[in-house]
């Protein structure tokens, strides 16, 4: 059974997706968007490994999951012989992962926290080789107070995976839709409660800004979704999902059509 933690420290504005925690699995990862993000996510992981396992010696990661949702990647992780700590305010999501990862014979490798960030403590969990973070920041009250959090997890060379909703990709999809009300509006458009849109998306540039000021260098960015988000007549190419996928993750890296992504993934490590 996970570890529920209480709520100290969490401000009354932080999302918990209890309520909406079917729907984020159906509308987020049922379909070929969630499949395109995953995939976006695993590259630049991948990618950075090397680097993470030169740093431990080879041995095994320690990796924390803040905000873990659903727990793909973390699972993926687990199956490459990681340990994880997993992390989530809601705990219908967390009894899915576990579900998950037993499914995927890798529970085992997982020690399960219920409850918000602030209630995980440095003195009893330690630190970590890699810490995820994805999709929680556009959801907290005080985005800069987590990468503060966080430090106290690390050591030098703690790789940090950020992964947040880019404010642009809501102005541009709305641009090319023509809802041009909507943007002149003098405040700005708020989503339902029952979005999955959050209502105050960080800056990539207040992103680059705290993670400096709090000792984190940033090593690489990616764009998630840098096109197929914006394609309403799908011809040719659009046809085929393997082809899409392709694309996707090759502009992923590139200039600057990464900057469009839905969703923006910084990676950082510790500074020395």
């Amino acid at each position: 059974m996970p570890d529920t933690k209480g709520t100290e420290g969490m401000s009354q504005n932080d999302r918990n997706f209890d309520e909406l925690a079917e729907r984020f699995a159906k509308k987020v990862y049922g379909g070929f968007k969630g499949e395109i993000r995953l995939a976006v996510r695993w590259q630049d992981l991948q990618q950075q490994l090397p680097r993470l396992l030169k740093a431990s010696n080879g041995h095994p990661l320690r990796i924390l999951d803040i905000g873990g949702g659903l727990g793909q990647i973390a699972i993926r992780l687990a199956q490459l012989g990681h340990e994880i700590v997993f992390n989530d305010i809601s705990s219908v999501m967390v009894a899915q992962t576990q579900a998950a990862a037993k499914e995927a014979c890798v529970e085992g490798q997982f020690q399960w926290l219920v409850g918000p960030y602030q209630s995980l403590q440095a003195q009893d969990l330690g630190q970590f080789d890699l810490i995820l973070c994805h999709a929680v920041l556009e959801w907290l009250d005080e985005p800069e107070a987590l990468i503060v959090y966080l430090q106290d997890f690390c050591k030098p060379d703690t790789g940090l995976s950020l992964c947040f909703y880019n404010p642009a990709s809501k102005v541009y999809r709305n641009l090319i839709r023509g809802n041009f009300n909507m943007l002149n509006q003098a405040k700005a458009y708020q989503s339902n409660k029952g979005s999955l849109t959050p209502n105050n998306p960080c800056e990539p540039d207040d992103v680059k800004a705290w993670l400096d000021r709090h000792d984190f260098n940033l090593a690489h960015v990616s764009g998630l979704r840098v096109f197929h988000d914006y394609v309403f007549d799908k011809r040719a190419g659009h046809q085929n999902p393997d082809e899409v996928l392709l694309m996707e993750l090759k502009y992923a890296q590139l200039e600057p059509y990464k900057w469009m992504g839905r969703y923006l993934h910084f990676f950082s490590f510790q500074k020395p």
